[in-house]
């Protein structure tokens, strides 16, 4: 009879005890661990000193997530959903006189807009840094409050130059969220529930889609000594500020330090992501692991699927509204008719993350789904007349179907990584490959804005077309991944290595190197075993497709 997952978290603490032969009936539980606070990772610990029960049912469990659910998801979600309102406000503050204001005249518009991705590229991998070594909340909320600050400032800006240095350091500072987010849902939950999770506050770039307008259209209508807006950066600038305290204040940071769990619960949290066979918090950089990751061709592929799937996002982050009213559009109906494209990247955000949740390995499936929507969007605001603006609506609408497969990418890089350094910098390196051209190392949202071009509208022929070759060139990646990863799976399947945890709490062990230390454990059960497992070369565990 199968095992339940509490029974599988007991019998993975038995395998740590001590050899049958060494006398163990005197020492505490955290003898048995033999617990090194300076390399392991920080669940061991709670483990260690935990003397309770150590089954635990269905329902009990699912109290635990539901408690995590409602003190981290909306934190994450409303973050997410500020950063998102911040950098894109650009794009409706444009229609309000910046352009004019600023004389973002020919290419500089694009520009500005492309080089908040240059700030970006420099700022991933440092608070990604910041937040192993630091308290992961006081690091995202010092982040949140800064780039607040920065954002505030732009209504300082007086011209193009200023708002260039402006743009970068805002695209510095908000480097980290993301990442951090994406590296708080593994500490947080398994694998099964991760993409649907990280569904949850990506939609939230959709949600605040729905409302944005609404807001700076009745901001961009103060009557002041100010132009409108320079209203809509204060007090988009000032929310943000003020968020940051309630980040640093509440939000829950990992499973082992987070507030309000009593120690059954905080068990139960940890002990239930051993399935993930791949830690939860280490506050060391292992340079071992930043390599491994360089040698993965599976973390590779995922690196160009980010860059290139997001060239869409140039069309629907910076230019949408001016997209719109390039139809036709006055400035208010511009901003109203963005509000759709909200809605519909929040649904295939959550509609294809949750699909992900429900059946496993859909993953790449749903990847292909949403890149089939962007090309469809390509081809029809390529070719389409200009007078049928009901089509190129739609259009514009499917531009979305990017951040769908987007919210599932991010999942897909974390569920398959194992080792906290190694999880760390894949994914501050895949939110550079969200900028960065593997071939012309150019930024990936920097090129989008430049394929979009003053001289070409209202055509846009051009930056369509490039659209559409990335997303074909996109969803082949995909195919490519899936492929590789069942070939993986069916090898190792086909050697008789069967998926193990004895090793699901430590963090120092990535994927590829408990392979080796597979080798420890069953060379004296079983001879010879260790040869054929060192021909695998692949993870100790399945990898999701």
């Amino acid at each position: 009879m199968d095992m339940s997952h509490a029974e599988k978290a007991q019998d993975v603490i038995e395998t740590h005890d001590a050899p049958a032969n060494q006398d163990i009936g005197h020492g505490s539980l955290s003898d048995k661990y033999d617990v090194d606070t300076v390399h392991n990772d920080e669940a061991m610990k709670v483990l260690a000193t935990y003397h309770g029960n150590h089954t635990w049912d269905e329902q009990e469990e699912k109290k635990v997530r539901n408690k995590i659910d409602r003190r981290l998801m909306p934190i994450l979600a409303i973050t997410y959903g500020l950063q998102y309102y911040d950098k894109t406000m650009i794009s409706q503050a444009a229609i309000f006189g910046l352009r004019t204001d600023l004389e973002l005249t020919g290419n500089r518009y694009s520009m500005a807009s492309g080089i908040f991705y240059l700030g970006f590229i420099g700022g991933a991998y440092p608070a990604s840094q910041l937040a192993q070594r630091f308290p992961i909340e006081r690091v995202a909320g010092g982040l949140v409050l800064l780039w607040g600050i920065c954002f505030t400032l732009t209504a300082a800006c007086f011209t193009w130059q200023t708002l260039y240095v402006q743009r970068f350091f805002l695209g510095f500072l908000e480097a980290g969220v993301s990442p951090i987010f994406m590296l708080m849902v593994g500490q947080f939950y398994k694998k099964d529930e991760q993409s649907f999770m990280m569904g949850i506050w990506y939609a939230a770039s959709g949600l605040i889609t729905l409302v944005s307008p609404l807001i700076n259209y009745g901001l961009g209508h103060i009557r002041g000594s100010l132009s409108p807006w320079r209203y809509m950066y204060i007090v988009g600038g000032l929310i943000t500020v003020l968020w940051s305290a309630v980040i640093y204040l509440f939000m829950p940071p990992d499973p082992i330090r987070a507030k309000g769990f009593n120690e059954r619960e905080r068990y139960i949290a940890v002990a239930r992501l051993r399935i993930n066979n791949s830690g939860v918090r280490n506050i060391h950089f292992k340079m071992q692991h930043a390599l491994e990751l360089c040698r993965d061709e599976k973390f590779w592929l995922i690196f160009a699927q980010a860059y290139l799937s997001t060239i869409a996002g140039g069309p629907v982050n910076t230019f949408m509204p001016i997209i719109i009213a390039s139809l036709g559009f006055n400035t208010l109906n511009s901003l109203l008719l963005s509000i759709p494209a909200g809605a519909i990247g929040a649904t295939l955000i959550l509609g294809t993350t949750y699909i992900c949740y429900k059946f496993r390995n859909m993953r790449t499936y749903a990847i292909l789904f949403c890149e089939i929507l962007v090309i469809i969007a390509s081809v029809l605001l390529w070719k389409l007349p200009r007078d049928a603006t009901g089509g190129l609506l739609v259009g514009v609408y499917l531009f979305t179907g990017y951040s769908g497969g987007w919210g599932i990418l991010m999942g897909l890089s974390i569920a398959n990584s194992a080792g906290y350094t190694k999880r760390v910098v894949s994914s501050s390196t895949i939110y550079v490959g969200y900028c960065l051209a593997l071939t012309r190392f150019a930024p990936g949202q920097f090129t989008a804005p430049l394929l979009f071009k003053t001289k070409d509208a209202p055509d846009y022929t051009p930056g369509f077309v490039a659209v559409l070759v990335t997303a074909v060139a996109s969803a082949g990646l995909n195919i490519l991944y899936r492929f590789i990863c069942i070939w993986q799976n069916k090898r190792r399947d086909q050697s008789g290595v069967l998926e193990g945890y004895d090793h699901a709490y430590e963090d120092d062990v990535t994927d590829k190197q408990i392979c080796l230390l597979a080798l420890v454990d069953m060379k004296a059960e079983l001879p010879g075993m260790e040869n054929k497992m060192l021909t695998l070369g692949s993870s100790r565990h399945s990898t999701d497709v």
